[in-house]
């Protein structure tokens, strides 16, 4: 279906391809798009004297900025991070060993690939915590999180395009910066969303396909991503006049548009979802300051590479 659409499948940008494609087979069709940035507040940076960030900052200088934003006795964060230790608070851990040049799974597909680069990048958020410039969602869905930053009382929250509809109607003055690096390189990571055609019988099977057929184009796309906050599914979407209206109109929405050329998201893995809660349990003990980056990276690996072991 993909690849006898009207939209050449090369035309959709790379992350929504590879989250679909098992083992070089497509087994599921695009569906929304979207990758991390940081979204600051602008009248705390003025209050704070500080300068807005701009790309190419590194993650010692986003330590450094949410520390000088907050403020303990104003009930001021300089960040924020989800800590129920589900993928919300996994997400944003990955463009970091990314670039640090560790992977999810290693090459030979028995370890994970990011036991050193997994540990310093647990020592940013060990910092954060130890600044106490980083508040800490204790509810799934990180809306406690996001309604802190929106009543200005945090100064900079690491999200995606989705949340520019509620940050424009809480009349938030804002900015967006790509992530910070280690290295200099743009890194970020996105989650793309898929549809899943279920075999009820040849008449619906191809009805389905035909209708996500149709869906997937730009036409359609444009107007999806407009209205729910997303991202376009292919280049040719992206060039719809309605979409660089959208673009030029949105403060912001080309940084997350951007930030597709460098994307990356997680491996299509039986194992990963173990993986995630393995490395969601060593943020969170990292964040509470219950465990060291060392000793919360080295149970993360124990429990990662079982996982890892077992046959599938």
């Amino acid at each position: 279906m993909v690849e006898s659409s009207p939209t050449p499948w090369t035309s959709y940008w790379v992350p929504a391809r590879k989250a679909v494609t098992v083992n070089g087979r497509v087994r599921a069709a695009p569906a929304v798009l979207d990758s991390l940035a940081v979204v600051c507040n602008k009248k705390l940076f003025r209050q704070a004297g500080l300068p807005l960030p701009e790309a190419g900052w590194r993650w010692d200088d986003f330590v450094a900025t949410a520390k000088a934003l907050t403020d303990s006795r104003g009930g001021r964060f300089g960040t924020g991070w989800p800590g129920v230790g589900d993928e919300d608070t996994v997400w944003r851990v990955w463009p970091m060993i990314w670039d640090l040049g560790g992977d999810v799974v290693a090459d030979d597909g028995k370890h994970i690939g990011f036991g050193d680069t997994g540990t310093r990048a647990l020592e940013v958020v060990a910092q954060l915590a130890r600044d106490k410039s980083v508040y800490v969602d204790p509810k799934p869905g990180s809306e406690q999180m996001y309604q802190v930053f929106m009543s200005n009382r945090m100064g900079m929250a690491v999200t995606g395009p989705w949340q520019l509809p509620d940050i424009q109607q809480a009349k938030v003055d804002y900015h967006v910066v790509p992530l910070p690096t280690f290295t200099g390189r743009p890194t970020t990571i996105s989650g793309p969303d898929t549809w899943t055609v279920f075999d009820n019988g040849k008449a619906r099977r191809k009805a389905a396909k035909t209708f996500l057929s149709w869906l997937m184009q730009p036409a359609q796309d444009v107007r999806w991503d407009i209205r729910a906050g997303s991202l376009p599914l292919s280049h040719a979407t992206r060039e719809l006049p309605d979409w660089q209206h959208k673009e030029r109109t949105t403060e912001g929405l080309d940084v997350f548009t951007k930030a597709l050329d460098s994307a990356r998201v997680r491996p299509v893995h039986a194992a990963y979802p173990q993986i995630s809660q393995a490395l969601g349990q060593a943020v969170v003990a990292v964040l509470l300051g219950r465990s060291s980056p060392a000793q919360a990276m080295r149970a993360c690996a124990d429990d990662a590479n079982a996982a890892l072991l077992i046959p599938r």
